[in-house]
Parts: C-alpha cells; structure tokens; sequence
C-alpha cells in the first residue's frame, strides 16, 4: 500500500515527497563552497523558500514558463527610464517589507515607506521658501516643517530631496524630454526648519501597460496610488529616511496599489481659497493654493 504525506498542496506519496526533498538538499549543498557566508546564507534560504513554493502549489511546468515569460517581458520593457522590476516589487509588498525590516522602530522617529522608481539624482536645489514645481502643473502648496533626531534636538543642515507627480499624475521622467521639474532638494536651517513650495499631491496609476500592469488587470486590482509627496532626508549620523506624506480623505488611502501607506504619514493638506495671504507674501492672484505641516524625526544612524 502507497504511503501517502500531506502537503498543503494535498496528499503526496512518500516516495515522490523523497525525490522533491533530495532535489533541494542537493541545490542547498551546492552553495556549501561559497566564500562569502551573508551571500550563502541568502541563496539557501532563498532555494528553500524557492522549492516549497513550487512544492506547495504543485506548480505545473506550463504555469512555470508563464512566470519566465512574464520576468522575460518585464526585463525587456526595463530601461533607464523605466524599472518594471521595482513596479513588480511594489505591488507585491516586497519593497514595503524590505522597507520595513530596514527601518526598525526607535522612539518617535518617523516612518519610512517605499522609495518608488521615481527619484533622479542631481535634482536642483532650492533655498528655504523656493519653488521646485519648475513649470510642473498643479495648485501650490505650501510646504513646512522640522527636522529633529529623537531627543528633539533640532538637525541643522539636513539634505531634504522632494519628488513628486504633476497633476496630471505624470513625473518628469515619464514625459520622454530632458526637463526636471516638481523635483528639487534643499537643507534645514540652523533651527532644524524647512519650507518650500511644491504642487498639492493628486492620485495616479503607476505605469500599467506592460506585464505588471497586465497582473494586476488580471487579479482585479487597481494600479491608483493614494495622492503623495516623497522625501529623502539625510543627515551625518543619523538613518537616512525614505517617505512620503500622503492626502487626509484621500479615496486610495486604503487601496494604495504599493502598499505605502501609514497612518502616520496621512497629513491635513489645507485647502486655502483664492485671495488667501500665503506665508511667504507670493501672490498667487486668484489661485488656490494649500498649505501642509510635516515634522520629521531622524532615527540613530546604525
């Protein structure tokens, strides 16, 4: 009588479980010669992981070379401008838990989240109180706050890199020309303070005609991220930090397709109306503008 296992796959004969397992114990031995113990470690763990998924799911050989096509498809739509593999992780969660496993929670410091395939470096820099929209359409915010570690003591001369979308849900890059715009940096005064103008942030769909695009169309998901501004801020000695801000009552704050969102990071954009005074004394004619607060923490360097 054919001995049986489960799997949560479902029932597999003790022979064939055999076989399966011999396959992984001979591709874990083959890294045993690796040199460097942190990258051995990862590939055996990544070959575990690898093999009881294929275990697991009873993958069948047509189902694996759909994968291999559809890694095939995102690597020829990758160029310098486009990096279909960081899309392919976002909406997965894989960049937020990567995220999260590297920003540990210390005190009060301010969260982290996704970093996106957005940012470009050599942005230009602006004083406190410039503009980064550089010609990028959308309504002006104003935009301010502190940088300060744990203690509360205030970070002077902190590097602030902002990025962010149009309003018509468009970065720079996705334009195809050579123009930089809603993207600037800029560094804290003495008190630790910043402020800027940017553009108020608006929901848009990550780029969705290519095979992420095509995952997500074929599970029912959508591709809308929640309305965010991006910051990098950094700092000799403390953690460099990777956020966003994101829109209070914003509809996607609870179907962000990269899963960026937390709580804390939902702020309170200001709708001010048109002939409302702005903090600088720009005139904004008829204009609408909003304003928004973001006091940032820096955890300890590590």
């Amino acid at each position: 009588m054919t001995d049986y296992l489960a799997t949560p796959g479902g029932l597999v004969p003790a022979e064939q479980r055999d076989r399966e397992e011999e396959i992984t114990r001979r591709v874990l031995e083959s890294f045993e010669g690796c040199a460097d113990p942190r990258l051995q470690e990862v590939l055996q763990s990544l070959v575990r992981h690898l093999h009881g998924f294929v275990r697991e799911v009873r993958l069948t050989e047509q189902e694996w070379n759909a994968g291999i096509e559809f890694l095939t498809r995102t690597g020829h739509i990758t160029d310098m401008r486009r990096q279909e593999f960081i899309l392919l992780s976002d909406v997965l969660g894989a960049s937020m838990q990567t995220v999260t496993v590297n920003n540990e929670v210390h005190g009060d410091a301010t969260e982290a989240t996704v970093f996106g395939p957005f940012f470009v470096e050599n942005s230009p820099e602006i004083d406190l109180g410039g503009d980064l929209a550089f010609g990028a359409v959308g309504q002006p915010c104003w935009v301010e706050g502190t940088v300060t570690d744990t203690a509360g003591k205030p970070v002077s001369g902190a590097r602030i890199e902002v990025w962010e979308a149009d309003e018509d849900g468009f970065y720079d890059t996705q334009y195809g020309d050579d123009r930089m715009a809603a993207r600037a940096h800029l560094f804290s005064d003495a008190d630790g303070r910043y402020r800027f103008w940017g553009l108020t942030p608006t929901p848009y769909p990550i780029p969705h005609d290519g095979p992420v695009g095509g995952l997500l169309e074929m599970t029912g998901r959508s591709p809308m991220r929640a309305s965010h501004l991006h910051f990098m801020v950094s700092a000799p000695a403390l953690r460099t930090l990777v956020t966003h801000i994101f829109v209070c009552g914003d509809v996607f704050l609870d179907s962000d397709s990269v899963f960026g969102v937390k709580e804390s990071l939902v702020k309170d954009f200001q709708e001010q109306p048109p002939g409302t005074p702005t903090p600088d004394g720009r005139d904004l004619g008829e204009r609408s503008w909003s304003r928004v607060r973001f006091d940032i923490v820096l955890a300890p360097g590590s």
